[in-house]
């Protein structure tokens, strides 16, 4: 069976047909100028390019990784990939099972020394993408913590009860039952308290050794003292 050229095409609202025309015009058009002339094409109408799954692209994508196509031609980077990320994870799929790709608005063509050069440029682009992005995170949960922000999951459990039930003998298991939470909830509790109980301690034991220096001062203002009679 003799592998077909993939033309793919979409617009985000159904009263674009008209951009969906000149769409399917100019991959034609393509094709004609470069003597392709089995292909397939493949249409979404109505579908906003942020979509991960669209029905059109998804066939697309089965026929690429069943073996049944042997490039993918679509009229631009934005009609096909919703961020610099997925267009890359295409163009190294498409890589790996060596189908070309290629995108007539930016006259690219991985099948070109062009080609190859953008894909090294837009794999940097996607990594900076990445960074940006969780620098933004890192700074955007500082920014929170340092409003008092509590940051992670609400914690649900009911903190005394379970305690209670653990200082009255009872297992993990037991306790989940009675106060209606996870064994697991019950271990975080129950590791809580012994931190918080060291952590008394700690304080305790410092407080003592604060202490006995206070004293141990006064003892030696005392003996001074007596020294003078």
């Amino acid at each position: 069976m003799s592998k077909k050229t993939a033309l793919y095409c979409r617009v985000s609202t159904g009263n674009q047909s008209t951009g969906l025309e000149a769409q399917v015009r100019a991959l034609r058009d393509y094709c004609a100028r470069n003597s392709v002339t089995d292909y397939v094409i493949y249409e979404d109408e109505n579908q906003s390019g942020v979509k991960s799954s669209r029905p059109a692209l998804d066939r697309m994508m089965n026929d690429v990784r069943a073996g049944l196509i042997e490039k993918v031609i679509v009229y631009s980077f934005s009609r096909y990939a919703r961020s610099v990320t997925h267009l890359l994870r295409a163009l190294e799929e498409f890589k790996r099972i060596q189908v070309g790709f290629v995108s007539i608005t930016e006259s690219i063509d991985t099948n070109t020394p062009l080609g190859s050069a953008v894909f090294t440029i837009l794999g940097a682009v996607a990594q900076l993408e990445r960074d940006l992005i969780a620098e933004r995170v890192r700074n955007g949960l500082a920014n929170a913590k340092a409003k008092g922000v509590r940051l992670g999951r609400l914690k649900t459990r009911d903190s005394d009860l379970i305690r209670k039930l653990r200082a009255s003998g009872m297992t993990y298991r037991q306790i989940s039952q009675v106060a209606n939470c996870s064994s697991g909830a019950v271990a975080a509790e129950i590791r809580q308290m012994k931190k918080e109980g060291t952590d008394t301690l700690r304080n305790v034991a410092r407080v003592v050794e604060a202490s006995k220096q206070k004293v141990a001062v006064v003892e030696e203002k005392v003996e001074l003292e007596l020294t003078r009679y």
